[in-house]
């Protein structure tokens, strides 16, 4: 079965940074993509970056652009989001989701994906 498992949330200051994790399991790494979206209550969820491993090709929202940094350790099968100068609008539930024809050009919808996990709470303070 497909299964990703999201860590690394927490409350960090204005300005600060954090380190998601997405560690998949259950699908061959290299045909699939990872996608990171969050969800603040009463919005739907937005895309934040992709990383698609078999070629490095990544993708970010432009709200993100030049503070996020999407990897991967294709030894561990986990993507990282690296998150820096985070602002309290970053505050959301960040899930990790993963299909096979994702972030193909583009960062894609959340409805494109079909496989998700749990998410991990992100709080900036002000």
């Amino acid at each position: 079965d497909v299964q990703l498992q999201a860590s690394g949330g927490g409350l960090v200051q204005a300005g600060g940074s954090l380190r998601l994790s997405c560690a998949a399991s259950g699908f061959t790494f290299d045909d699939y993509a990872i996608g990171w979206f969050r969800q603040v209550p009463g919005i739907g969820r937005e895309g934040v970056s992709c990383f698609r491993s078999s070629d490095g090709s990544s993708y970010y929202a432009d709200s993100v652009k030049g503070r996020f940094t999407i990897s991967s350790d294709d030894a561990k099968n986990t993507v990282y989001l690296r998150m820096h100068s985070l602002k309290p609008e970053d505050t959301a539930v960040y899930y990790c989701a993963t299909d096979r024809n994702v972030c193909r050009y583009r960062l894609g919808a959340s409805r494109e994906y079909d496989y998700w996990g749990h998410g991990t709470l992100v709080t900036v303070s002000s």
